[in-house]
């Protein structure tokens, strides 16, 4: 027999186990951090799944009657079947007002509550800006949360309000806000609980929202007894007989029930959770990629060192089949109690990153809920499993045809193959754009590294050759022992050298990479804001009434989607804009215009395109492009001008009017000037757009990329620390034969300085390829790292080779 139950195979297993512990120890801490980290990732990917908009507002509501905040497209790709993809929308989608008299008609209906919301801006002092933002809304939706008076009576006339609790006025006293640009003042007749906000009567609200025809939402209030799933069918079906469609995208209305219910207050929140998401697959992705490269260097170098041992047991009638069961279970054994400790302290480290995330103001969209039930930490339990699985096949891998290894030429033609493969990812990031150029640089990244892992004894030898007649001539007996030895070891020698190449490409393209990108931006935004003054909290209206002001222009921020295909399959971007005034922009913001006039920005249905985007979408002045815009809206737009700074500005540039009517808030985000003298007491902070919710993408990153990083450093110093402990009997052997100790400690240093010197070169080379390309095909230039971001890779790299090199030596000597 040669199953696992054989026997002679738990008997291999165990004292094979009991006599390399302290081999096994470097794949026992890979282990373990790899778990830690894939289960953190698991919680976090799960928690995000989980994830939804706050209930406020609508939490008295059984049923929420909205728009559709979700844009889809289908297409057919190459030889497949129809294939849909969606993405979220950041603005207002409306419900029309006929929905509010189809749903009070329904059976077990108490109230269908129309909400008309507008923004409320406490006005400021003359040309000064607003004090604060809060929401309007009629006193008759504040049922739906609901919300109470706690002093003074509900607003009966159009001056009437009632402040929410946080909105800081007195009833009885007058208070003046802005809704728009119009100022008003107001009489408060009472307060409410409830956060900041300014409730009116509901003609009013409907006035204000600006919005005829059409409410926000309709909240749909139950009789007594009637179950919601009942009441929801019910809704659905009516709306279905009815045929009502939103007023944006025409798709029919959505009736939302329980948690789905916050997804009609908190617009940001479902998109910013689905950009989570496949930032956290992404990132699982490039982690099991790692960890595969990481794990199957240990595995097989532990393996390896017991060459000599597997042919001693082949000697004595032992079978292949029955080593490689004992190798497995004696891997399994320690993985498993690896993983297991790795389980439990990837709860800490999710923990300790979304406590960060909480604690930092802003970063989490705006009523994003990420729970985490007590169940959900059973995820770590699979994560542990997904590792044990991994480093099961990889010393599956490792030990197969013991005793036989051939000549490699398999192996060679893998390597090859994967390297003009990683060459291949490389060249089509430099012809794509946006998110395929940074995706085709990743996996050109991490193909082009496992290439060299598979081909690291041919590197390591390619770089002895070099390397020998210096080591023999200038090193003396240290040189010529490490050249000899190196001559004799090149698969041990590659061993080595492939984490080192691993840990200098990785952290060259995730630091190169973003600092590439602002860089540029930066360049960009510096260039395009051309303006003396800045403002926020006011209108490009109102600040052309100043003294000294020449020109100025509104800039409202929003976002589109733009549909297209990729490999015949469908894809929707959704890209951050900004609105303009066309006759506002000279001597406010110059995008670098390289073809056509932004003065044609002056007329509805016009778009101005980034050069970029416009060479993939083939446009040009006088085509047209079509966008679907933040409320889903489509619009075939014509292209008045290319400009070449998009990084700074974004993909597109719209008129305000053409963007305002189609924004929740249609208010600017803030206002550039130009003044007559041309100059400024302070410095204008340079325009530039961002994703809604990049900034919690960009942390979580960052803190994720971080400890991947800290994983492939845990793999040099683990691998070069085993490496060493195998080489003992090598080093007393030298010892006898004359070697002194610090002959021996030359030779070592030369090693890691061979390592060192050869793993950067190498990482470097693997890493710039995808990155020029990258960088080429999204700034035009060349990539760039900071010299003290170079520098820490280097003396990172420096300091853990060197660790691994002469720790085992101490040791041993110790």
């Amino acid at each position: 027999m040669t199953s696992l139950g054989n026997p002679a195979v738990r008997l291999l297993a165990a004292r094979s186990l009991r006599s390399h512990r302290k081999a096994w120890a470097a794949v026992f801490a890979a282990v373990a951090v790899t778990t830690a980290l894939l289960g953190a990732l698991a919680l976090a990917a799960g928690s995000a799944g989980l994830g939804h908009a706050r209930v406020e507002r609508y939490a008295a509501a059984a049923v929420v009657v909205a728009g559709d905040q979700e844009v889809r497209w289908t297409t057919k790709p190459w030889g497949g079947e129809p294939t849909t993809e969606t993405a979220g929308l950041t603005e207002r989608v409306r419900v029309p007002s006929a929905a509010v008299d189809v749903v009070r008609a329904v059976p077990g209906v108490r109230a269908a509550v129309p909400d008309h919301t507008f923004v409320v801006r406490e006005q400021g002092a003359d040309g000064s800006p607003d004090r604060r933002v809060y929401t309007g809304r009629s006193w008759e939706a504040a049922r739906l949360a609901p919300y109470r008076l706690v002093e003074g009576r509900e607003p009966r006339t159009a001056d009437e309000v009632v402040t929410g609790g946080g909105a800081g006025a007195r009833a009885g006293v007058a208070a003046g806000v802005r809704v728009g640009d119009v100022v008003a003042g107001r009489k408060v007749v009472g307060l409410a609980d409830g956060p900041a906000a300014l409730y009116v009567t509901a003609a009013e609200a409907r006035k204000l929202a600006g919005h005829a025809g059409a409410a926000d939402a309709v909240g749909v209030l139950a009789r007594p007894g009637v179950p919601v799933d009942a009441l929801h069918a019910r809704v659905r079906a009516a709306l279905d007989r009815a045929g009502l469609k939103d007023t944006a995208s025409g798709l029919p209305l959505r009736a939302l029930t329980g948690d789905g219910r916050g997804g009609a207050e908190h617009l940001a929140a479902p998109p910013a959770r689905m950009e989570l998401l496949r930032l956290l697959a992404a990132v699982s992705g490039t982690l099991v990629l790692v960890a595969v490269l990481v794990l199957a260097s240990l595995v097989a170098q532990a393996l390896q060192q017991r060459a000599a041992e597997r042919e001693l047991l082949l000697s004595v009638g032992a079978t292949p089949r029955q080593i490689r069961a004992a190798a497995g279970r004696e891997v399994t054994r320690v993985a498993g109690l690896a993983a297991l400790l790795g389980a439990v302290a990837a709860v800490p480290v999710f923990l300790g990153l979304w406590s960060a995330l909480r604690g930092r103001t802003g970063v989490v969209p705006e009523g994003l809920e990420l729970p985490v039930p007590p169940w959900l930490f059973a995820a770590v339990l699979v994560a542990a499993g997904v590792v044990v699985g991994i480093t099961r096949l990889v010393a599956l891998s490792a030990t197969r045809k013991p005793g036989r290894p051939g000549k490699g030429r398999v192996r060679k033609v893998v390597g090859i193959v994967l390297l003009l493969l990683g060459a291949g990812s490389a060249g089509a990031a430099g012809v794509q754009g946006g998110e395929a150029a940074a995706a085709a640089a990743g996996a050109a990244t991490v193909t082009l590294v496992a290439g060299c892992a598979v081909l690291g004894p041919w590197i390591a030898g390619a770089a002895m050759k070099v390397l020998d007649r210096p080591f023999r001539r200038l090193g003396g007996a240290p040189g010529r022992l490490t050249a000899a030895g190196a001559g004799a070891h090149s698969r041990r020698l590659g061993a080595a050298l492939v984490p080192v190449v691993l840990v200098t490409s990785f952290a060259l393209v995730q630091l190169s990479a973003g600092t590439t990108m602002e860089r540029a931006a930066d360049a960009q935004a510096r260039a395009a804001t051309t303006a003396d003054l800045s403002l926020s909290g006011t209108t490009a209206e109102r600040v052309r009434k100043l003294p000294g002001v020449d020109t100025a222009t509104d800039v409202l921020r929003s976002t589109v989607v733009l549909a297209r295909t990729e490999a015949g399959a469908p894809r929707l971007d959704r890209l951050p804009v900004l609105g303009v005034d066309a006759a506002g922009l000279a001597g406010t913001l110059d995008p670098g215009v390289v073809a056509g006039d932004l003065a044609g920005l002056a007329r509805p249905g016009t778009v101005a395109v980034g050069a970029a985007m416009a060479d993939s979408l083939d446009a040009k002045p006088g085509s047209t492009v079509e966008l679907r815009l933040g409320d889903g809206v489509r619009k075939r737009l014509r292209v008045v001008a290319v400009y070449e700074r998009s990084l700074a500005l974004g993909e597109f540039l719209l008129p305000k009017a053409e963007l305002a009517p189609h924004m929740s808030d249609p208010y600017p985000a803030r206002v550039l000037a130009a003044t007559e003298g041309g100059s400024s007491a302070s410095p204008v902070t340079p325009e530039q757009v961002t994703l809604p919710g990049a900034e919690l993408n960009g942390i979580v990153s960052a803190a994720i990329v971080s400890a991947i990083g800290g994983l492939t450093l845990l793999s040099v110093l683990s691998t070069l620390t085993l490496i060493g402990a195998g080489r003992r009997g090598e080093h007393r052997l030298l010892g006898q034969v004359g070697a002194s100790a610090g002959q021996l400690r030359r030779m070592l240093g030369l090693e890691a300085g061979f390592l060192t010197v050869t793993g950067l070169i190498v990482g470097a080379v693997v890493g710039a390829l995808p990155l020029t390309a990258f960088a080429w095909a999204l700034t035009g230039g060349l990539p760039y790292l900071p010299p003290e971001q170079a520098a820490l890779i280097a003396g990172t790299v420096v300091v853990t080779v060197v660790a691994g090199v002469f720790l085992p030596s101490r040791r041993q000597r110790a």
